[in-house]
């Protein structure tokens, strides 16, 4: 089998350089240059594996490898853009160990029952615009409408980046967007390899684990309003301070998310005041809130009562509170007979099978609703992850790529009887 190192080797090269739109440290955003020189070593890399590759309508680069039959591919995924300040391993590394994957069946001249296609997906995490996962939702056929014209932090919009994207690599334009040509048509099924971004693992003292389903995620946006004044003459008893009460509120959200129990989490992530003076009582305060738990309905309870004990503390502060749901993602679990596949997989390399949810989000939530998906978590060390400290061993990785590949061989087997 080739080497899992080179999987490592191959996400650090990518961690650095052209392939990174900041100096130092990695940040890769969706269309940007060092986004389309990521794309292109990808796809050199694809290339020598044997797969046929192409760009499709949303910017995702794909790898096609042909099956002893045509019909719907599996699918195998991960994505290739990142937040600022990254790690190394969010993404790529599922894409890489993918190709590695491939690369093996290409040196024995085999071909699996069903073609397979490798997606580098482009805009999972949304660090430049103000949307997520919209190449695996034009994939999946899940984007509806979306705003041509949202701006990046930059002030270029969607469709600007997308034309010179395109201008980039010699594509055509012909103007407009375009994205729901992207959408794929029936899949046997998509599997994404993934550092767990999580402890569990580790604790377990395993390198990788067969992942159940996504959690559910309802995120907010919530204002708080008060009266501004001059932090020298307003008295402490008549002060109507958003900040304040926007404090007391983060506090209970935390309480409430660790009474809630296991898999259960409540987070702030973002807060802005105004006016943002150290001599004045703010006016208002913005802040987000991003509730998850293993099941649609727990979600929904868990944020009913944060949303009730903000509107308590606002009251009982005399501020007012408004709120926006920015999105709400339903659980998404993974497919039983993929997981038994999964464990199996695990088993036959000599690992001890461990099930776990995601509670981060990933492409595989969205292909969900094309066709039936799996994934794979490997461990990283510390269950650090969106920080440059992000770390994985080639002696994980290694086990990881002998599963996946067991997977894929056992999913042939499957489809072969």
């Amino acid at each position: 089998m080739v080497s899992s190192s080179r999987a490592v080797h191959r996400c650090d090269i990518l961690g650095v350089g052209a392939f990174s739109d900041m100096p130092d440290g990695l940040f890769r955003s969706y269309l940007s240059p060092a986004y389309i020189a990521a794309q292109a070593q990808v796809a050199t890399w694809m290339t020598e594996a044997g797969l046929q590759t192409h760009v499709d309508a949303a910017g995702n680069l794909i790898g096609r490898y042909a099956g002893a039959a045509d019909g719907p591919p599996l699918i195998i995924g991960s994505h290739l853009d990142s937040v600022r300040d990254a790690g190394r391993y969010d993404g790529p590394l599922g894409i890489v160990l993918g190709i590695e994957c491939v690369a093996e069946l290409h040196r024995q001249g085999r071909l699996m029952p069903f073609p397979i296609e490798i997606y580098a997906f482009g805009d999972e995490e949304g660090s430049r615009f103000p949307v997520a996962m919209v190449t695996s939702r034009a994939v999946a056929g899940t984007l509806g409408a979306i705003d041509a014209e949202m701006m990046d932090d930059a002030g270029v919009t969607l469709e600007e980046a997308m034309a010179a994207y395109r201008k980039a690599i010699g594509a055509e334009s012909g103007g407009g967007l375009h994205l729901e040509q992207a959408r794929h048509g029936p899949a046997l099924a998509y599997v994404e390899a993934h550092i767990e971004q999580g402890p569990v693992l580790e604790s377990h003292g395993l390198a990788v684990g067969t992942v159940t389903g996504i959690a559910a995620q309802k995120r907010f946006s919530l204002t708080v309003t008060g009266q501004a004044g001059h932090a020298g003459t307003n008295s402490m008893a008549l002060r109507r301070d958003p900040l304040a009460a926007a404090a007391t509120m983060m506090v209970a959200a935390e309480e409430l998310a660790c009474t809630a129990g296991e898999n259960h989490v409540a987070t702030v992530g973002t807060l802005s005041v105004s006016p943002g003076a150290p001599n004045v009582v703010p006016g208002s305060v913005t802040f987000s809130l991003d509730v998850r738990a293993a099941s649609d309905a727990a979600c929904a309870i868990l944020a009913e009562a944060i949303i009730d004990r903000f509107q308590s503390v606002a009251a009982s502060r005399h501020v007012e509170i408004a709120h926006t749901l920015l999105h709400d993602l339903p659980a998404s679990p993974c497919a039983a007979e993929l997981i038994e596949l999964m464990d199996g997989a695990i088993a036959a390399e000599g690992g001890k099978p461990m099930q776990l949810m995601s509670g981060a989000g990933h492409d595989a939530m969205i292909l969900s609703s094309l066709c039936p998906t799996a994934m794979l978590f490997i461990r990283c060390r510390g269950g650090v992850s969106h920080n440059p400290s992000e770390s994985v061993t080639s002696a994980d990785t290694e086990i990881a790529q002998r599963v996946l590949l067991r997977f894929i061989e056992n999913l042939g087997e499957l489809h072969s009887a």
